[in-house]
C-alpha cells in the first residue's frame, strides 16, 4: 500500500505512516475484526494485551490460535515468558523500536487490545520512572495476596494521597506500581508524572469497538465456559509457582487460584470468573469512553470501519 507523500524540509519525499488503534472491552470481537482489516490493508498486527505477551498463558488470555490469526503476522503475542518482568515502559520502548524498522517497508500497522496503560504507552508515552528492585515488587505482590487490595489502597493513600485520588485504585497492578516507587525512592509516585504527551513519527487513527451490554455480557459468559472446557484449570495449576506475578493477579487466573485454595467450590468459581470478567469489561468501557478522539463502531460494521480507515490514509 502506498502512503501519502509529505515533503521534508530539504524537498525530499517520504511516506506518511499510520498506526490504526482498535480498542474495546474483552470479548467484544477485536481479534476477528482486526485480522479481517489487516488482510484488506496488507499489514501486521501489534498486540497491546498485557497478558498475551506470556507464552505460558494461553487459555485464560483468550489468545488467538494460528487459524484465528488468518495468516497475519502478530507481534507481542508469546513474545515473553512468565518468568520475566515486563512493564508498560518496556513495551513502549520495544514497540517504538519495532515500528522504526517496520515502517521502512510498510505504511500501515494495526494495534489492538484492551489494556489501557499499554495503549497509553504508545498513544501518549509514559513518564520516566525509577527502576525498582524486583525483590520489592515481589514483597508487595505477596502483601497483596495476603491482605487484599483494600489494604494496599490504604497504604497508597497514606504515602501518596494525590496518586490515590487520581488513579483507578481497583487496578491492583497500578496500586502496586505506585507503592513500589513510593517505597523505593521515598518520594510520592505522583511527583514523577509530568503529563506531557510524546510526539510520534506516525499518525494514530483511533477506533473503538462496542456492543450492546447484554450482548457483550452473554459473549463473556460463553467465553468463560469455553475456557474451562479447554482446560483453564490445568493451565492455572501449571502456573501456581508464579502466582505472585503481576500478569497472574488478574481476572481469569486469581479466581482459579482461590478455588485451588478451597476458598469456594467449583460452581462459585465459575460465577466469580463470569462476574469479575463482566466487571473488568465495564471498567475497560469506562476507561476508553473517558479518552478522546476515538470513533466508535459495532464490530458488525466492517465495511464502514474499512472505509473510515481508508479515508484517513488515502
Amino acid at each position: 500500500m502506498k502512503g501519502n507523500k509529505i515533503a521534508k524540509s530539504k524537498g525530499e519525499l517520504m511516506s506518511k505512516k499510520y498506526l490504526v488503534l482498535v480498542v474495546g472491552p474483552t470479548a467484544v470481537g477485536k481479534t476477528e475484526l482486526c485480522v479481517s482489516l489487516a488482510q484488506k490493508l496488507h499489514c501486521d498486527i501489534v498486540s497491546c494485551d498485557s497478558r498475551q505477551f506470556y507464552k505460558e498463558m494461553e487459555i485464560g488470555t483468550a489468545k488467538p490460535s494460528l487459524s484465528e490469526m488468518g495468516g497475519v503476522t502478530h507481534h507481542f503475542i508469546n513474545s515473553h515468558s512468565i518468568t520475566q518482568t515486563y512493564s508498560a515502559g518496556d513495551y513502549e520502548r520495544d514497540v517504538e523500536a519495532l515500528l522504526a524498522t517496520y515502517f521502512v517497508q510498510k505504511d500501515v500497522v494495526i494495534m489492538t487490545g484492551g489494556s489501557g496503560l499499554f495503549v497509553k504507552a504508545i498513544t501518549e508515552g509514559l513518564d520516566d520512572m525509577p527502576v525498582v528492585p524486583a525483590e520489592l515488587r515481589a514483597q508487595l505482590m505477596q502483601d497483596l495476596a495476603d491482605n487484599g487490595v483494600i489494604f494496599m489502597q490504604e497504604k497508597l493513600k497514606e504515602l501518596d494521597p494525590v496518586a490515590f485520588e487520581n488513579m483507578d485504585i481497583w487496578n491492583h497492578q497500578r496500586v502496586v506500581r505506585a507503592l513500589e516507587v513510593c517505597m523505593h525512592t521515598g518520594k510520592p509516585f505522583s511527583s514523577f508524572k509530568n503529563n506531557l504527551s510524546k510526539k510520534r513519527d506516525y499518525e494514530i487513527i483511533k477506533i473503538g469497538i462496542q456492543r450492546p451490554r447484554e450482548e457483550l455480557y452473554e459473549r463473556i459468559n460463553l467465553r468463560v465456559d469455553g475456557m474451562i472446557a479447554k482446560g483453564l484449570l490445568d493451565e492455572v495449576k501449571s502456573l501456581q509457582a508464579f502466582e505472585s506475578h503481576n500478569a497472574l493477579q488478574t481476572v481469569g487466573y486469581k479466581e482459579v487460584f482461590g478455588f485451588f485454595k478451597n476458598e469456594y467450590d467449583f460452581a462459585a468459581m465459575v460465577e466469580l470468573l463470569k462476574r469479575n470478567t463482566r466487571r473488568y469489561a465495564k471498567r475497560q468501557i469506562t476507561w476508553f469512553n473517558n479518552q478522546d478522539s476515538f470513533t466508535w463502531f459495532s464490530p458488525k460494521q466492517f465495511e464502514e470501519i474499512l472505509a473510515f480507515v481508508k479515508s484517513k490514509i488515502s
